[in-house]
């Protein structure tokens, strides 16, 4: 029986052996692993870049790519026509930190950024109201958010209806008992806040619906439990509302100021940057195609993005986002 044991085990030895010889290469290397695990590894490994290759195209092709001829075209001279590209490395900046008018236009941003501010927290006040059962609130809600799925050239040219003088806003006026006929779009000192009121009425719908969506997202049972302490509404809000959506907040902050800084479309079509409402990107666009200045247009471009990302980055150093524990 020892001896049978000991046959075996030499016999099986031998077999693992010849095994092993057949699957090596020469030289002594392994042959490489080619089980239907390392198969399914590798698959499980390629799967999830064959479905980001489409996106990741689309994203270097029209962002990364234009960002890129962005930079290269603000250190030339390029008008925007010709063939050649007279390369001026940083005069074009140079040109816009020595001629401070070209940043006067910056006034006109706080108007924005004022209208932003009273756009969020009319956007949080609403969001609060109709997170509540209230009746016809999904009607509210319809009526608040509708104004943001309309075109911005359309809402442009009803709102020059709106503002013209003798028209909508000035009849309604009339029947409030204010006479008279106003140049709200001509007269420079009213006309940014005709231009901010109407980005007020467009954007509000989007803050509104990332706050209600924010709200919502508490859990009930802390409304219920704070309801069973006694809590009124203000209480509510901010020991639990106000903290729960933060991040919510704090991106819309983001947005508003970014907007604010590159606000073009309302204004563009509206007046045209006439009578004081000349923004900074309007004024870049006049120079690239109305003086033919790409490079400079470009490097104001420039210059403009940089701004928003440092301010973002001011901010959420100043404000980072904390996680917040709601129990």
């Amino acid at each position: 029986m020892e001896r049978g044991g000991a046959g075996g085990r030499l016999l099986s030895g031998s077999l693992a052996g010849t095994r092993q010889a057949a699957t090596s290469l020469p030289g002594g290397r392994p042959e490489p692993d080619r089980t239907p695990r390392a198969a399914h590894r590798q698959r499980r490994w390629l799967t999830p870049w064959l479905f980001l290759a489409a996106p990741l195209a689309l994203l270097v092709t029209f962002t990364y790519v234009p960002v890129g001829n962005l930079l290269f075209y603000s250190l030339t001279s390029w008008d925007g026509v010709s063939p050649d590209r007279t390369f001026v490395g940083v005069d074009n900046y140079v040109e816009l930190f020595t001629r401070p008018a070209l940043f006067q236009v910056f006034t006109v941003s706080a108007f924005y950024l004022g209208a932003s501010a009273v756009q969020l927290v009319l956007a949080l006040y609403f969001a609060t109201v109709l997170s509540a059962k209230t009746r016809f609130r999904n009607l509210f809600k319809g009526i608040l958010f509708f104004p943001y799925l309309i075109n911005g050239v359309a809402i442009a040219y009803v709102f020059l209806y709106f503002f013209q003088p003798g028209g909508t806003l000035d009849s309604a006026l009339r029947l409030l008992g204010v006479h008279g006929k106003h140049l709200w779009l001509g007269n420079p000192d009213l006309v940014n806040y005709s231009l901010a009121g109407v980005s007020v009425w467009r954007y509000l719908g989007l803050n509104f619906v990332l706050f209600l969506g924010a709200i919502q997202s508490i859990p009930p049972q802390l409304y219920e439990a704070a309801e069973l302490d006694g809590a009124n509404r203000w209480q509510v809000f901010r020991h639990l509302i106000a903290p729960g959506i933060k991040p919510v907040i704090s991106l819309s902050v983001v947005l508003a100021v970014s907007g604010s800084l590159s606000v073009f479309e309302i204004p563009y079509i509206m007046t045209g940057g006439a009578g004081g409402s000349e923004t900074f990107v309007i004024q870049t666009v006049k120079l690239a195609f109305t003086f033919n200045k790409v490079g400079l247009a470009s490097a104001a471009a420039v210059v403009l993005l940089l701004i928003v990302l440092v301010l973002t980055w001011l901010q959420r150093t100043f404000f980072p986002e904390e996680r917040v524990e709601l129990t």
